[in-house]
């Protein structure tokens, strides 16, 4: 990872988090933002946090899914502009090993290299959307509301819009950084911002179902696919089909695949190792 070396996560049961809350419970990891008092707005101590807890997840052979989730009513605001501004408003985490650089949450999520839920059970403002599009999966209930006001602050959601890349139409990433307008959840789902609405009852069970499928499958394999369909855009479009068939053949030769194999082929459950 850019951030965080993987010798830097051996350190991780010393960490005492200042802002989120961590958890390993089988293969799945939480990540949990814990500042509800100001609404979960991020300071620079809490995107170190966060790409701490990234970074032990993806160096973590243990964790093979990711949930982001949040205390309070609001997911989250975005940055905490007074933090960011005046380093006397953040409080320092004396407990964290040195970042390698400065923290951004879009190249910490795409470095993850494993699935992630976000559970999102309230807004979605200005930078929190760097939290959920770097999301493999997004289940939100029905009540939660997105967007990216900060042209009403005289600002621009620069590195949301780089987020938004891919997933939301251009034309509908112009409409909400111009207007600053807020979208339900319905209309988040149908620009493709979101996987699945859910009710708030059943969003923690559909969220651990999730991850539970999630984990039954070939940890290595997922994890391969993840690292291919990345570099696609960057592979011209006459060489993608080669590249993904020496990803294949690649593969082929791993431990889990052998195991998915004679597990199909003798009728029982596979045992992943992961390689």
């Amino acid at each position: 990872m850019q951030f965080y070396r993987e010798k830097d996560i051996q350190k991780f049961d010393q960490v005492r988090f200042v802002y989120v809350k961590t958890e390993l419970k089988g293969h799945v990891f939480r990540i949990t933002l814990n500042r509800p008092e100001k609404r979960n707005a991020f300071t620079p101590t809490m995107v170190k946090e966060i790409t701490y807890a990234l970074a032990y997840a993806h160096y973590t052979p243990e964790v093979r899914c990711v949930i982001l989730e949040a205390k309070g009513p609001v997911f989250c605001a975005g940055a905490d502009l007074n933090a960011f501004h005046n380093p006397d408003a953040d409080i320092k985490n004396e407990s964290l090993p040195e970042i390698q650089g400065e923290a951004r949450l879009g190249d910490a999520f795409s470095q993850l290299l494993k699935p992630s839920i976000a559970l999102v059970e309230g807004p979605v403002l200005a930078g929190g959307f760097l939290l959920i599009c770097g999301c493999t999966f997004v289940l939100s209930v029905s009540e939660a509301t997105f967007s990216l006001p900060e042209v009403k602050r005289g600002i621009w959601p620069m590195q949301v819009m780089e987020s938004l890349t891919g997933l939301v139409p251009a034309r509908k990433i112009m409409e909400m950084a111009i207007t600053g307008k807020s979208y339900s959840a319905a209309e988040a789902l149908e620009m493709g911002l979101l996987t699945q609405v859910i009710s708030p009852e059943q969003i923690q069970r559909e969220a651990d179902k999730l991850a539970d499928l999630i984990c039954e499958n070939a940890p290595y394999a997922i994890q391969s696919g993840l690292k291919a369909f990345q570099k696609l855009p960057s592979i011209p479009a006459g060489d993608r089909h080669r590249f993904l068939k020496e990803q294949l053949d690649f593969l082929l030769l791993s431990e889990d695949a052998k195991e998915g194999t004679a597990a199909f082929r003798e009728k029982r459950n596979p045992i992943w190792k992961g390689k």
